[in-house]
């Protein structure tokens, strides 16, 4: 059963308790913590992107259209939508000769609220690109381009594409490809249902390929190494999983999934993390994680110093007076 994981005050009183499941694995494949059901499966939305872009580096198609780390970290992202965001969306569309027009994850309002209403303010006329999955779009049409798949369908579960996005996912995460379940994600692409143990595994493996299968190896270090180059690229400003690895020196990757999921990889102990919120609130998501990694001692005191406040956020109200706290009501010990 899910374990109590969050509270929020109000005043003295505990108003909301959200509970969840937390898993680590090392790199043997061992259960290093769990709270909770650790082998409960949900879908991994957007964390699965550092996983399903490994084929496009995999079979080279990277290589062949000289795909740069950042343009290889907004693949990754689940991005706000900001300019930068955007110039980097059109880049690769120009550099695999393609346009906006054939995206097909929909056009979408930025994911960050205070940006979304900039938006508003601005009078931007949103488009595709503003989707904060239009990189993975981009890698997917890249690598449509490379494997000579059709472009028309490319979201579709039973297209070549999406068949061998599936069975390297499946590898790579141990589990039987006919044995994920699939549903269709937010951005019209398939998402994948599996237990919150393997999606842990997946990142310890993707942090630290060297324990691992060699053949992943180089694919994941490329990966990572996009990510925690260009954090900025991942989120967007102010965002969690950008400043966790902007303060975190290359240590560790860190990527959210929509309806309160959330993984975590770490190089220096080899370690990989997966977070399950059960009702789906995402804004508890760093208060949990910042506890698991404070309680595994992996956050320096300058590190903790610089996330800290999202780890335990005041509660305001709309005068913006503080008038109670979210805080972690677990230790992973």
């Amino acid at each position: 059963m899910a374990v109590p994981l969050v509270e929020v005050t109000r005043g003295n009183v505990v108003e909301k308790v959200n509970r969840g499941h937390v898993v680590v694995v090392g790199r043997k494949r061992e259960m290093v913590a769990s709270l909770g059901d650790p082998y409960m499966s949900t879908y991994m939305r957007s964390c699965a992107k550092p996983v399903q872009v490994l084929p496009l580096v995999l079979s080279g198609g990277a290589d062949v259209y000289d795909i740069s780390a950042n343009e290889l970290a907004i693949m990754c992202a689940s991005h706000y939508g900001e300019e930068f965001h955007i110039d980097v969306i059109d880049g690769i569309l120009r550099k695999i000769g393609l346009a906006e027009e054939n995206l097909s994850c929909g056009s979408a309002v930025s994911i960050k609220r205070d940006y979304a209403l900039e938006q508003a303010r601005r009078h931007i006329a949103l488009d595709q690109r503003y989707n904060d999955c239009s990189g993975k779009h981009c890698g997917m049409l890249t690598m449509c381009l490379h494997r000579e798949y059709p472009i028309v369908g490319y979201i579709d579960p039973g297209h070549p594409l999406q068949r061998e996005i599936l069975e390297t996912f499946a590898a790579f995460c141990e589990v039987e490809a006919e044995d994920v379940e699939i549903g269709i994600d937010g951005c019209s692409v398939p998402v994948f249902y599996l237990p919150l143990y393997n999606m842990a595994l997946a990142y310890v493996k993707l942090t630290n390929p060297e324990a691992f299968d060699p053949h992943f190896e180089k694919a994941c270090r490329r990966v990572v190494g996009a990510m925690t180059g260009h954090p900025e690229l991942v989120a967007g400003t102010g965002g969690f999983c950008t400043e966790l690895m902007r303060h975190t020196g290359g240590r560790m990757i860190g990527k959210v999934g929509a309806n309160g999921v959330y993984c975590v990889g770490v190089k220096e102990k080899g370690l990989g993390l997966a977070v399950k919120i059960e009702d789906g609130s995402m804004e508890v998501l760093s208060t949990v994680v910042l506890q698991v990694l404070l309680d595994l001692d992996l956050l320096s005191s300058r590190e903790y110093q610089k996330l800290k406040h999202f780890h335990r956020p005041d509660i305001t109200n709309d005068r913006g007076i503080v008038v109670g706290a979210q805080r972690p009501c677990f230790k992973t010990f």
